[in-house]
């Protein structure tokens, strides 16, 4: 990884931090979990909007993510401009979202943390990850469906770049 007692971080972002960011860092937490690295790796989340400040994730991504056995504790937050500082990698969940970060870079160095989640997408060609709020119960399982072959590549992209 970067230094000998130093983990690589990862900071997931959407619009509220109360459905797709909360899902991927679930999801991610529990492959790094699976695959022993959570002394080498670490997630967090958070939003472009301060709104949801404190909630938990949606109940319907809640309970989507449960049934797959991924259980979503997080509080939502707001992305803040230490976040750049702090984490290796800032992954936006839509184009909205990217752009939003890039304005909030305080640098080339820090805008040049920022992707794409659909950048490590291989099971389906989309160019982002839907907002599943107002997609109904089957948007939350698309969703889950997305963010799962995603973390599991973003994962074996951080190994592959830290060997």
């Amino acid at each position: 990884m970067k230094e000998v007692n130093s983990k690589y971080k990862v900071l997931f972002v959407c619009l509220g931090n109360i459905c797709r960011s909360p899902a991927a860092q679930g999801i991610f937490e529990h492959i790094v979990r699976e695959n022993g690295m959570e002394d080498r790796i670490e997630a967090d989340s958070a939003g472009t909007y301060g709104g949801h400040r404190g909630e938990l994730p949606d109940r319907r991504m809640r309970n989507a993510a449960m049934y797959r056995g991924f259980g979503l504790t997080h509080r939502s937050r707001q992305v803040s401009s230490l976040d750049f500082l702090e984490f290796d990698m800032i992954i936006a969940m839509d184009d909205q979202n990217y752009e939003d970060l890039r304005e909030l870079a305080p640098s080339v160095e820090a805008a040049d943390k920022i992707h794409r989640m659909a950048e490590f997408l291989k099971a389906r060609k989309m160019s982002y990850i839907p907002d599943p709020y107002y997609m109904g119960i089957e948007g939350f399982g698309l969703v889950l469906d997305l963010l799962e072959d995603c973390c599991q590549n973003l994962f074996e992209y951080i190994c592959h770049l830290n060997q």
